[in-house]
């Protein structure tokens, strides 16, 4: 790959922080960007440490792994460490190395310098330790850019059919218990406003289903109120607001994605959505991690430009050791490029 990044235009760039260095970001970048399927045209630039980069990729050489990128043709943005960590280690320094790696990309981002942003995963309690209080690169990328709002989307393509699986999530890392009090009938307008512009990226008119917030959708107030209380009202009235679109729920959860699971497997039906609102954080994830771990791309939408992750962590537990796939990586990868195809 050619470097440096100054001979190209910006929208051939993708900026790419490399997440926690203890973790398997760097790996799967490397395995990823070696992928014969990513565009021709594109141009990646690294954010991180050049030195961890070489020594993975050696590390990695030496296990036998290929095909790899190697770090020597890369344009990377040497932020260095001060210090070799040990992999699947985490620690204050890895967590303060990915904070200020993801920074200085969106920087780049901020000035107009590249396409989009792809992030590899990072590790909250790291950044903690590093005294960065944030529950996740989401909410740090908001502070960035000034965001009022930004919202998580995970979006997958079937290997079986090309369909494509869209979930967006009305509230992230929040405690549980916290749901509730932050669910209002503005947020979740709000979320449907931005879920249905994604899907009319490749359908005019996509039909939409909302998940109840209690088991069985509340089952007419047996078993909890939101739903008659407001959830059910303001979803009447986003309909008749926005007739072209064909809008189901509140759904019960444990079955709102079965028709996707369906569609997923090759076996599409006529009423599965073309996006599903998930109320928090594990009502969503759960089934789209089931469905399309190794594809699934978490998209943040909501900021100055587009951001794709891996929808999977730092996975110490298998970090150093090779065996990391990479496929939502390159997922993420040519994400970030298709989606912003329009630009």
């Amino acid at each position: 790959m050619a470097m440096p990044s100054e001979g190209f235009d910006a929208n051939q760039l993708i900026v790419i922080a490399i997440g926690d260095p203890a973790g398997i970001g760097m790996e799967v970048t490397l395995k990823a960007l070696a992928s014969p399927s990513l565009p021709s045209k594109l141009h990646p630039q690294l954010v991180g440490c050049r030195k961890s980069l070489e020594l993975t990729y050696a590390q990695l050489q030496a296990q036998g792994i290929s095909p790899l990128a190697n770090p020597k043709n890369l344009d990377i943005k040497d932020l260095p460490l001060k210090s070799t960590l040990k992999p699947g280690y985490p620690t204050a320094q890895s967590g303060a190395a990915s904070f200020l790696w993801l920074t200085k990309a969106t920087e780049l981002l901020l000035k107009g310098r590249a396409r989009a942003l792809v992030t590899a995963p990072i590790a909250k309690h790291a950044w903690h330790a590093a005294g960065h209080h944030y529950p996740g690169q989401t909410e740090r990328l908001k502070e960035l850019v000034g965001a009022d709002q930004a919202s998580m989307l995970f979006t997958a393509i079937s290997p079986q059919n090309g369909w494509r699986l869209n979930t967006l999530l009305a509230t992230t890392h929040i405690p549980l218990a916290a749901v509730p009090k932050v669910l209002t009938p503005e947020l979740v307008r709000a979320k449907l406003n931005v879920l249905k512009a994604f899907c009319q990226r490749f359908k005019t008119d996509p039909s939409i289903a909302v998940a109840g917030l209690n088991p069985h959708a509340g089952e007419q107030g047996q078993l909890g109120h939101e739903e008659l209380k407001w959830l059910i009202p303001m979803l009447n009235k986003w309909k008749t607001e926005h007739p072209e679109i064909q809008l189901d729920g509140p759904l019960p959860p444990d079955t709102c994605w079965l028709s996707a699971a369906k569609a997923w497997h090759g076996n599409p039906c006529a009423q599965t959505p073309d996006g599903i609102l998930a109320l928090y954080h594990d009502q969503g994830l759960i089934p789209m991690k089931l469905l399309a771990f190794d594809s699934a791309v978490n998209t943040t939408l909501g900021l100055p430009f587009l951001r794709t992750s891996p929808d999977h962590g730092t996975a110490f537990d298998i970090a150093g050791k090779g065996c990391a796939r990479a496929d939502s990586m390159l997922a993420a990868l040519k994400a970030a490029w298709e989606l912003t195809e329009s630009r």
